[in-house]
């Protein structure tokens, strides 16, 4: 969606705010495809002094299978953004500064650009969640599994001294 700000470009204190849905199904995430629904963003670009900045946000709800416990779960998903707009660069190095082409900025390539950056590289349906167990794959997050707890080979010589001082008591 392009957005023509040249109304508000040589108006101080002028806003224009926007609104539209974005299709990110297509959007591949670690071997998933999280955004089923499409991602809500509203915002506005207002000039502030001369300056106009920009503020969006989106807002979605995603469809994650958990990396350590492989759950599926749903969790809401919400970006926020912010950068100026400007005909002409002054500095090259100034990365929060998007140009203008004829008058107008594309709204959901920022907004795309903006969801992906945020998103988590980790998927994880609690933060404490316990995972698989190694070797019988049992989920933790249910409680124990019956397997035995290894000893480290290193330490070895040391669990055996321990279990046969723990004998002659």
């Amino acid at each position: 969606m392009r957005l023509n700000v040249s109304k508000i470009l040589h108006t101080p204190e002028a806003s224009l705010p926007f609104h539209f849905e974005m299709d990110m199904s297509a959007q591949e995430f670690g071997g998933r495809y999280p955004v089923q629904a499409p991602a809500i963003v509203d915002g506005e670009v207002r000039n502030e002094a001369g300056v106009l900045v920009l503020f969006l946000q989106a807002d979605t709800i995603l469809h994650c299978v958990c990396d350590r416990c492989t759950k599926e779960f749903t969790r809401p998903k919400s970006v926020s953004y912010q950068c100026y707009l400007a005909q002409e660069r002054e500095n090259e190095d100034s990365d929060d500064i998007v140009l203008l082409e004829d008058g107008t900025v594309d709204l959901e390539e920022l907004a795309q650009t903006a969801f992906i950056l945020d998103m988590d590289t980790k998927m994880l349906c609690s933060e404490d969640c316990k995972g698989l167990c190694f070797r019988c794959g049992a989920n933790l997050n249910l409680g124990p599994c019956g397997c035995g707890k290894e000893v480290d080979p290193r330490l070895a010589a040391l669990s055996k001294l321990l279990e046969s001082e723990s004998g002659q008591s």
